[in-house]
């Protein structure tokens, strides 16, 4: 299916062209004016990030760390099953699988009197079945098909743009965000290749755990994330829904955090701003979790001049993938960045599918933007920036658990590897924006 979609993503491309460019920040500049000691320094970061993205951080939060569809299911099953106003629900995927028990927590709340709203992509939930929407629509959920593909929409010069948000709001109090998609492959386990002793090298993709990474978020800045959710909701013709419930002034944590958007069809692409700003200016350490590393020339820039500043970067990256294209793409990068200084791992065992990133320990983010093109130029993304070394930490403490399950790529052996692996690299580069 992954194939089918890209054929129609080409399609599309082609039809429609990119018109769209990313704007150019004077980065250099930035950091130049980046003089203070350690907090000045931090509050310095926090002000350019609300300059680009245009959005406060928003303190009074408290946001729990969910590492895989093990811990984040359970507690966004049961966040549903605890509503009593509003559930507003945005993913990219939602299968027929575990879509429809996510549809029967729905229904269930819709049931108790709670207004039930939920956006899905047309093609991420490409392979779910119809029938598991009309449920939901006859059930009374209000939902939206977010850029339908039909006959009419191949004209459309937006048909490229995509919903790749993963989004659950909760009465106005809790929302998830993160990389997690309602999906099956989630539930996987590794009990028949430890039982067998085989090496993940040798297993089929479809047959290992997904490596993914949601947060919870309880306090005020919630409502910056309903905010968004509304504007898709309007944007896409959604029917009449109330404004989401007030959020409540009490304070439930003590982190602030910032909701970004990249919403292309805005020309907003303050994911991808908001992640080069804290690389240009960080001092210390850069750590990034990716699904996707398709980078654009600027990211690539500021990922070498961080290295050459003498900042420890370090890119956790897919052994294995769901898309062989995207992974030749990726390795066409390796060999310059790792000249550089940077260094690569590739997380060995699962589909890493997270997209992380902490700096300096005291900068973080979590959400569904990848490194790639496409999530940068057409998707529709949304990340939380989240700041504070406590919360730091315990990122940077996930980032050394996948370290020790991944192997380093050594720059001497890269640099010897195959040449009809470079083909594939320079084949998967035609058609990086698309992967």
């Amino acid at each position: 299916m992954r194939l089918q979609k890209l054929l129609i993503f080409l399609f599309l491309f082609i039809l429609n062209g990119c018109a769209a460019s990313l704007p150019a920040v004077d980065y250099d500049s930035l950091r130049a004016a980046d003089t203070g000691d350690a907090a000045s320094h931090l509050d310095y970061v926090r002000a350019q990030s609300e300059r680009i993205a245009g959005r406060p951080f928003i303190g009074g939060n408290k946001v729990t760390l969910l590492e895989n569809g093990a811990a984040a299911y359970p507690a966004m099953l049961k966040a549903i099953g605890s509503a009593r106003q509003r559930v507003d629900m945005e993913s990219f995927l939602f299968d027929g699988e575990e879509g429809a028990h996510f549809a029967d927590a729905l229904l269930k709340s819709h049931a108790k009197g709670v207004d039930v709203n939920l956006i899905y992509d047309a093609i991420g939930s490409l392979d779910a079945p119809e029938a598991l929407f009309d449920r939901l629509r006859e059930g009374g959920v209000n939902v939206v098909e977010y850029n339908p593909i039909d006959v009419l929409s191949i004209v459309d010069t937006d048909i490229n743009h995509r919903d790749h948000r993963k989004l659950l709001m909760i009465d106005g109090k809790t929302a998830f965000i993160g990389g997690i998609n309602i999906s099956s492959v989630y539930r996987l386990q590794l009990k028949m290749q430890q039982a067998l002793h085989i090496h993940s090298d040798n297993l089929d993709p479809d047959r290992l755990p997904w490596r993914d990474t949601q947060i919870k978020i309880e306090g005020p800045v919630v409502g910056e994330f309903e905010r968004l959710f509304m504007q898709v909701w309007h944007d896409q013709d959604g029917p009449p829904i109330s404004s989401p419930p007030a959020v409540p002034a009490k304070p439930r944590g003590s982190l602030l955090v910032e909701a970004i958007d990249g919403t292309p069809g805005r020309e907003r692409y303050k994911v991808y701003e908001s992640l080069l700003l804290a690389m240009a200016l960080a001092r210390h350490s850069i750590h990034v979790t990716t699904a996707f590393f398709v980078p654009t020339p600027d990211l690539v820039d500021a990922l070498e001049n961080a290295a050459h500043r003498g900042v420890e970067v370090i890119l956790i990256l897919p052994s294995q993938s769901d898309s062989d294209l995207a992974m030749d793409a990726s390795h066409a990068y390796y060999e310059d960045l790792l000249e550089s200084g940077v260094q690569i791992y590739e997380r060995e065992g699962v589909v890493l599918h997270a997209k992380t990133a902490v700096i300096d320990g005291v900068w973080s983010t979590v959400g569904s933007s990848n490194l790639d093109w496409r999530s940068a130029l057409l998707n529709n993304e949304c990340n939380a920036v989240v700041l504070g070394s406590a919360f730091g930490q315990q990122m940077e403490s996930m980032f050394q658990q996948d370290i020790a399950q991944s192997k380093r790529i050594d720059p001497q052996t890269w640099g010897d590897r195959p040449f009809f692996d470079r083909l594939h690299e320079w084949k998967a580069q035609l058609v990086e924006y698309l992967l």
